[in-house]
């Protein structure tokens, strides 16, 4: 019974591709129009049938990560792909999993509440892992957010030392500006802003490991007078900086804090100051968080829409000076960081284990397949709050200085 709803289910959802499943000791099921390469899928029992027809989201990941479900090739991207560009709506889904994501979209709020205990530990969840796992996988500054690939021909660390530098110029710092960084990782963009542009940037976190290692990079980079790194949320902020930013940390607020979070924007930021707000989103409606990435990667994030990042920087008072989308960058820098971090599978297994890495290689191809053919997106937001805070032309963001500036990376 299983088997024949799983197939009914994948000819409704495959109608592109080349997709062929076999499930136990059972002949091959072929699904797709059978154009492009063909990615082969065993399934190993029908308890696991079972699940993925009850709750897809949840049990692909769940599947591959304990190896009940495995790929010929462990083409990966390949199956991932397929799924992506043919699935459109939830109504795709069979009517139990519809039901379960109504109700994750009901308790999103509960879910993403993330209080400072919370939050301490969801960052702790991700960001505290041994270091050296990030090291297999990220350029040499340790960005964990996508770069900015002005040439498609950049390698990793150029296309970071790039997005390192357009935020830079989107902040128009000057020498001895204060500089609020929430959510500032390992401290590279924080050291960047103050070694390159002069400023007194003060980078606040709540990962034990990223603070640890951000104040020895400033102490080893003889910058520690004019860098300093605190644990600290970002609710718990006070005094005026003359910019902010925050790269890749929205994402862990949560929907039912993005009110607080520009509120505590807007306080912090001098009458003339400017903001750099640099998130993933969706161009899509509201949803909740795919529940995998939830229960295993990012516990308490949330991937908001751009409709409701514009409510809320809307009712805290703060002007809009400039919306880009980056796009496909973020693809292309997870395509770096899938090659990086397969290529040294076995070093990171050495680390963890072998279900860790099919967990974080099923992480990073998931994420690439959803920035290539979902509503996902890069929205980076210029905040002020007032009019002539910023140029009223994007002519300052394209100078020649970008070339230079990649070929120095390389």
């Amino acid at each position: 019974m299983w088997t024949a709803l799983f197939a009914r289910f994948l000819r409704r959802l495959i109608r592109n591709g080349n997709l062929a499943v076999s499930i136990g000791d059972g002949p091959e099921m072929l699904f797709g129009n059978g154009q492009g390469h063909k990615v082969t899928v065993r399934i190993d029992d029908p308890s696991t049938v079972r699940r993925l027809i009850l709750d897809a989201e949840l049990a692909v990941g769940e599947s591959y990560t304990d190896g009940r479900l495995s790929i010929d090739g462990d083409d990966l991207q390949g199956l991932l792909g397929i799924v992506m560009r043919n699935f459109r709506q939830t109504d795709d889904l069979p009517a139990a999993a519809r039901v379960l994501a109504g109700l994750r979209y009901i308790r999103r709020g509960l879910d993403q509440a993330n209080p400072e205990v919370r939050a301490r530990r969801n960052v702790a969840h991700h960001y505290d892992l041994t270091p050296a796992i990030y090291d297999l996988f990220l350029d040499a500054d340790r960005q964990y957010s996508c770069g900015y690939f002005a040439d498609k021909t950049m390698s990793l660390d150029a296309a970071q030392t790039a997005k390192k530098a357009h935020i830079a110029r989107k902040l128009l710092i000057s020498p001895g500006m204060r500089v609020l960084d929430i959510g500032c990782g390992w401290g590279g963009l924080a050291l960047t802003l103050a070694r390159d542009h002069g400023a007194q940037v003060t980078g606040i976190t709540l990962s034990q490991e990223q603070l640890a290692i951000a104040r020895n990079r400033a102490e080893a980079a003889g910058l520690a007078d004019r860098v300093s790194f605190k644990l600290v949320d970002y609710r718990a902020m006070t005094g005026q900086f003359d910019r902010i930013v925050s790269v890749g940390m929205f994402e862990h607020v949560g929907a039912p804090n993005f009110a607080t979070f520009f509120n505590v924007v807007r306080g912090c930021l001098t009458e003339d100051g400017v903001a750099l707000i640099h998130t993933i989103g969706r161009t899509a409606p509201p949803h909740a968080t795919n529940p995998w990435i939830a229960k295993y990667i990012f516990p308490g994030g949330y991937v908001p829409s751009l409709s409701e990042v514009a409510e809320a920087i809307q009712n805290a008072g703060l002007r809009v000076g400039d919306i880009e989308c980056l796009r496909l960058h973020y693809a292309m820098t997870l395509r770096c960081w899938f090659d990086r971090f397969n290529a040294r599978a076995d070093t990171a297994a050495a680390l963890k284990d072998q279900r860790f890495v099919r967990m974080w290689r099923y992480y990073l191809a998931a994420s690439e397949q959803t920035f290539r053919h979902g509503p996902q997106d890069v929205f980076q937001f210029q905040l002020c709050r007032r009019p002539d805070a910023v140029p009223i032309t994007r002519d300052y963001l394209y100078t020649p200085a970008d070339q230079s500036l990649a070929q120095a990376a390389e």
